[in-house]
């Protein structure tokens, strides 16, 4: 079985202005200054990226972007490209994450874009996937989990689908307080392993990294660190207490 760094990535979604953004990112970093084992990263708006990318400088812990278009640059007013990302210090961004595609129009198309640009640039991309409630009660979840895959990786190479990291949120339990059993969040991470596996991508299919996604919190991460198939967490809202992102950290760690 090919040996997976558990990975921890916290979504600040649109909380912040710069001077609590310094705040946390400086408590964070404190939490979790002995913590070794486990790859960090941190996505802030956008606004605050060049502040907290600063005070991240010289520390293993890894900035990364909300989102990002798949042109280098244009007339694509409100946009922000992978070069603009590298530039203020990130090293991985999200795509596709499900506030994005209910809210701003993202698709399983420029999803596809977008991963391939994102490796252009040396960032990991964090593709996003997961199910709807509608989805989950038909008994869809493979199949829409499936097919959201094979649309981000389509315009991938072999070499390039190593970097990935894929997060499972199911859509309904983002912000809800419901979770995915550890079971099922792990059978699900299996599916999308196969899935890889299944378009030829043997090797991918083993090395990505699967995390989960959805309400995680200090509680509840042990239910799903200790599945095989699952590699870390997507944390959202609790990853801004300081405190409980550290804890979730260290947990990650081992």
């Amino acid at each position: 079985m090919t040996a997976r760094t558990p990975l921890v990535a916290a979504n600040w979604k649109m909380h912040a202005t710069i001077d609590r953004a310094l705040r946390l990112v400086e408590d964070v970093k404190a939490g979790i200054a002995a913590v070794r084992g486990v790859d960090v990263v941190i996505c802030p708006p956008a606004t605050a990226l060049s502040a907290v990318g600063r005070a991240l400088a010289g520390t293993p812990l890894m900035l990364g972007g909300q989102t990002m278009h798949w042109e280098p640059e244009g007339a694509f007013t409100g946009e922000i490209s992978a070069p603009m990302l590298v530039d203020v210090g990130c090293r991985a961004v999200l795509i596709g994450h499900s506030e994005r595609r209910l809210y701003f129009g993202e698709t399983n198309e420029t999803v596809g874009l977008k991963v391939p640009a994102a490796l252009r640039h040396d960032l990991i991309p964090i593709i996003c996937v997961g199910e709807r409630l509608q989805e989950r009660q038909a008994g869809e979840t493979d199949a829409v989990v499936t097919r959201q895959i094979h649309a981000a990786i389509r315009n991938t190479g072999e070499h390039d689908l190593r970097r990935l990291v894929i997060a499972y949120e199911p859509v309904w339990a983002i912000g809800t307080g419901q979770t995915a059993t550890g079971k099922e969040a792990d059978r699900v991470a299996g599916v999308i392993r196969d899935g890889l596996a299944a378009l030829g991508h043997r090797e991918a299919g083993s090395s990505a990294r699967i995390l989960y996604g959805g309400s995680v919190k200090p509680e509840n991460i042990g239910e799903f660190l200790g599945q095989p198939q699952i590699d870390g967490a997507l944390v959202g809202g609790a990853s801004l207490d300081a405190q409980a992102f550290a804890a979730i950290v260290r947990a990650a760690a081992g």
